[in-house]
């Protein structure tokens, strides 16, 4: 798509969760539409892979930790003078377990990573884009935000507060030039999923490999996403589960 490319060409580009899965596929595409990029994980050796790979900037960085994310937010500013766009992309799934048995311990973890994480995203960043009076942030977020599944109450509600997060920053912060959004990518053929089939756990589970797409689809959604031409979905849910977008994207026939 030709707005891709002119539209991201020299934008300051971070990426949390960016070693692989989703993360590893949007950091590839937006470096192939020119985009200045830094890639962000706790994984330090895929992050120097995927540098080596795309001439991305690599930033150590948990996002559980508000001073990490900080720093990558200044590193970004540091390497490149600005800040265009932050994917909020970092996720777990794990604990997978009844809420009669869960581990606190483990579900205040993820927690940590799925929502504080997303806060620790904006709190960084939507002061620097306001101050330049525009920018682009992104939520990857995930049907279980709105749908109850069996074993999945951390990574459920850790969704649903993530979705909220992101219609909060919405409201405060389209005013000051700042799109804000969430994206729903479906079932991704990703390690997460493979964690989920050994799992035996619920519905999802029990899917067929083919039935997930690819985490190509998500990644040429995020970058259409800090076009212009998804203006319209600023402040809303952008679902890869909807076919007339799928086509739109041109994901499918």
């Amino acid at each position: 798509m030709g707005f891709e490319t002119s539209e991201m060409s020299d934008k300051a580009v971070l990426i949390t969760g960016a070693s692989r899965g989703i993360g590893r596929e949007a950091a590839l595409a937006f470096a192939e539409r020119g985009a200045k990029l830094g890639i962000a994980a706790r994984d330090t050796k895929a992050l120097d892979a995927l540098a080596q790979e795309t001439g991305a900037v690599p930033i150590p960085c948990d996002v559980a930790d508000y001073s990490d994310m900080a720093n990558a937010v200044a590193r970004m500013q540091a390497e490149f003078g600005r800040l265009d766009v932050l994917i909020n992309n970092a996720g777990v799934i794990d604990p997978i377990a009844p809420l009669s048995r869960i581990d606190p311990q483990e579900f205040s973890m993820l927690v940590d990573i799925n929502l504080k994480g997303v806060l620790h995203g904006l709190r960084a960043a939507l002061p620097v884009m306001q101050a330049q009076g525009t920018g682009t942030i992104i939520t990857v977020g995930s049907g279980a935000a709105h749908n109850p599944l069996e074993g999945w109450g951390a990574y459920c509600s850790s969704k649903a507060g993530a979705w909220m997060l992101t219609r909060v920053a919405d409201i405060e912060a389209r005013g000051h030039g700042v799109r804000v959004m969430s994206l729903s990518p479906g079932t991704v053929a990703t390690d997460m999923q493979r964690t989920i089939k050994a799992s035996g756990v619920n519905a999802v589970s029990q899917m067929d490999w083919s039935a997930h797409v690819p985490p190509e689809w998500p990644a040429r959604a995020l970058v259409w996403m800090c076009t212009s031409d998804a203006d319209e979905w600023v402040g809303r849910e952008v679902s890869l589960r909807d076919e007339s977008l799928r086509r739109r994207l041109g994901l499918v026939a």
